[in-house]
């Protein structure tokens, strides 16, 4: 049963990031986006920062530390607020769509820092996506789901950016720690926001509140905290590939509560985007033939690996 908890942390953290989507999309009306992040922020950290008071953990040093306060800035600072604005522009379900090509910028950062290089199938990938995420941009019905799409796409690059800081925090870092930490910076980064936020609250019904509370118990604390101890625990292909589902969830969850579905060309324009980021994921190693031997290595194996 050990063996299996950073699967089941994953699927967890898929249902509570495609909740969010549906949550944001919800509680738009009424919150603003910063406002809204800033709300999320000060719940997850709150929380995050007294189970690390009871569990304890060591502080990252130097350069850990850095980068745990760059991608605690940019990912649960800058990235929510950009997917909160979106989904001021786009449904719930091309929001996540486009969110999650993400994995793409994971490639382009591992080809331009780690030497590894730029392989043709990661060029197709990547024009692919793009193809997508223009299909949904200029077949919309305007200038605002534009907006949407390009504000979408900026959370993607920061998304995939923050993954790559946080696997490198993840080498001298507890999960616990290095996710506590950077909603700490998150937080801290959209503190200016926070009295906006209790204004618009108390303006607000009782659900946005609510919406908001989840978002940082749920999507926030619980989430992220599952998302890092899978990722110290799990190859990184093996997570990143686990967001596929995401969008999927995301547009059944929109349409059973919100009563939204993503427009056929937002759907086609969503599938080129995951089309090309699995594109990008392939390796011509993937379609060389192993021999025999290798293979029966691989099996036995595989046991220990699941």
């Amino acid at each position: 049963m050990k063996s299996r908890l950073p699967a089941l942390a994953l699927v967890a953290v898929m249902l509570a990031w495609a909740s969010s989507f549906v949550i944001i999309r919800a509680i738009a009306p009424y919150v603003s986006p910063a406002a809204m992040a800033s709300g999320r922020l000060l719940v997850g950290a709150v929380v995050l920062v007294l189970v690390l008071a009871f569990r304890g953990g060591a502080m990252p040093r130097g350069t850990a530390l850095w980068l745990t306060m760059a991608y605690g800035a940019l990912w649960f600072g800058l990235y929510t607020v950009l997917v909160n604005a979106a989904e001021q522009h786009l449904d719930a379900g091309t929001t996540a769509l486009l969110v999650n090509i993400a994995p793409i910028v994971v490639a382009v950062l591992a080809g331009a820092f780690l030497d590894e290089g730029f392989p043709p199938l990661l060029l197709v990938g990547i024009a692919v996506s793009f193809a997508g995420a223009a299909i949904i941009a200029f077949t919309g019905p305007g200038q605002r789901d534009r907006v949407g799409v390009l504000l979408a796409v900026a959370a993607a690059l920061l998304y995939g950016i923050s993954v790559v800081a946080q696997k490198l925090v993840l080498r001298s870092t507890d999960p616990l720690t290095a996710t506590a930490l950077g909603a700490v910076a998150g937080a801290v980064v959209l503190l200016p926001w926070a009295p906006t936020m209790a204004g618009e609250l108390a303006e607000a019904p009782l659900s946005a509140t609510i919406g908001v509370v989840y978002l940082g118990l749920v999507s926030t604390a619980l989430a992220f905290l599952l998302w890092a101890y899978a990722l110290a625990n799990t190859p990184a292909g093996v997570t990143a590939s686990a967001s596929y589902a995401v969008p999927a969830l995301a547009i059944v969850m929109s349409w059973l509560f919100l009563a939204e579905v993503p427009t056929p060309t937002a759907l086609l324009g969503g599938a080129l985007c995951l089309t090309g980021v699995a594109i990008a994921r392939l390796r011509p190693s993937m379609f060389q033939r192993r021999p025999r031997t290798a293979a029966r290595h691989r099996d036995d194996a595989a046991p220990a690996l699941r």
